[in-house]
């Protein structure tokens, strides 16, 4: 694919760039609290702004059902953007109406807009392909060339991802460049071992790419609410824990592969339970025991991995050459329930490996609790992108960026 840096040289001066940026932040009361995603595109929006182009920045933000909705306005991420530039960003309240149309002519050379949440026009994640063709013609009239930098929604075949590069010259931004290249040191001449730490809520959300790890990785660790199902499949009580009970087959037969493959498969030893999942608001204390793996009472719930199992983890980090960890160990946003994903992240600094955040709940929990983030070797933007490429899929994105 060509790259933004092949655009450049051929000159964008006076030129409409359209930039499929993902700036899909969180919000609490319409204020950002991760702001991650927008520091992200940063390096690209920049340079085409300083080489002269009219950028034209767009993304989508939450699941708005294909109509207007306030509460997920990109205005907030329009003004973040413009502090970070240290310059004003123009904001158009809708997609490709008269408020987006008069942005854009209004841009001169090196001034950025951006137009408002892609999904408030149900053409943009339409399944049916005429009516996705249609929104991405009226976006294509909105700019001469388009530069697709929103890794995190690759994976989408959405109008603005996969419909829209088609229909103007098409480059591939430096954060998407810099996500592929870290990806295929995840699956072309991995450095070894290779040890991946998977956590996050429920299995379901990982079974392509464990399926797809147990042929590549040296060792798994397992945490998160993902881990009761396992320790369910081994026979164990796991009370009142996130438990998917029809996942326990594909559990098992994980656990046999990994064995015959001489994978090596890490189960928490411990975990840390409480009677009540934990008021994530108020984030009151709620005083956690800890109990092994293999002893939850029936009337408590798992929400973090224990002590034992944080050390066990930091020393299978500690020699690994390659990490990918990808979902939290714990509910992390409770301060009791914290120390399992700190203690990984911390592992990962600890260790000299080549070191990648799968996005996510994971790059958030890095930037929750004060960890620096230049101390990875990456952190990725889009977390369901970078494990469907893990599982081999063709993503749709990167496709239509091919020449």
């Amino acid at each position: 694919m060509k790259t933004i840096d092949d655009l450049l040289a051929a000159g964008v001066e006076a030129r409409r760039v359209f930039v499929r940026a993902d700036l899909n932040v969180p919000l609490a009361d319409g204020v950002i609290t991760d702001d991650g995603r927008i520091r992200a595109v940063l390096p690209t929006v920049k340079a085409l702004a300083d080489a002269g182009a009219k950028v034209v920045v767009a993304s989508h933000l939450g699941r708005p059902k294909g109509a207007p909705d306030p509460a997920f306005s990109l205005l907030p991420a329009a003004e973040r953007l413009g502090e970070l530039l240290g310059k004003p960003v123009a904001f158009a309240q809708d997609t490709v109406g008269p408020a987006a149309h008069e942005a854009v002519d209004g841009l001169e050379p090196g001034q950025v807009a951006v137009i408002e949440n892609l999904r408030f026009n149900p053409g943009e994640t339409s399944k049916d392909d005429a009516e996705r063709d249609a929104f991405a013609e009226q976006l294509a009239a909105l700019a001469d060339v388009y530069v697709g930098d929103g890794f995190g929604a690759v994976h989408r075949k959405h109008a603005s991802v996969f419909d829209l590069p088609a229909k103007l010259l098409h480059y591939a931004g430096y954060l998407i460049g810099a996500e592929v290249e870290v990806l295929r040191k995840l699956t072309e001449d991995v450095r070894r071992p290779y040890v991946v730490a998977l956590g996050g809520a429920k299995v379901s959300d990982k079974l392509g790419v464990i399926d797809h790890l147990l042929e590549k990785a040296d060792r798994i660790l397992i945490g998160g609410g993902m881990a009761y199902t396992f320790l369910k499949a081994q026979g164990h009580e796991v009370g009142k824990s996130l438990l998917q009970e029809d996942q326990v087959p594909a559990c098992l037969d994980y656990l046999k592969r990994a064995k015959e493959r001489g994978v090596e498969f890490v189960l928490p030893v411990d975990v840390l339970v409480s009677p009540e999942f934990p008021d994530l608001k108020t984030k009151a204390p709620v005083n956690p025991t800890t109990v092994p793996a293999d002893a939850i009472p029936a009337d408590e719930e798992g929400m973090d991995i224990g002590p034992e199992t944080r050390k066990l983890y930091a020393e299978k980090l500690a020699d690994a050459a390659t990490v990918f960890w990808n979902g939290p160990m714990g509910v992390f946003e409770h301060p009791d329930f914290e120390g399992g994903t700190r203690a990984v992240a911390q592992a990962l600094l600890d260790s000299p490996a080549f070191t990648v955040v799968g996005g996510g709940d994971s790059a958030a929990a890095v930037r929750l609790l004060g960890f620096d983030e230049n101390a990875y070797g990456h952190i990725s933007t889009g977390g369901g992108a970078s494990l469907e490429y893990l599982e081999g899929k063709t993503l749709p994105g990167l496709a239509a960026l091919k020449d």
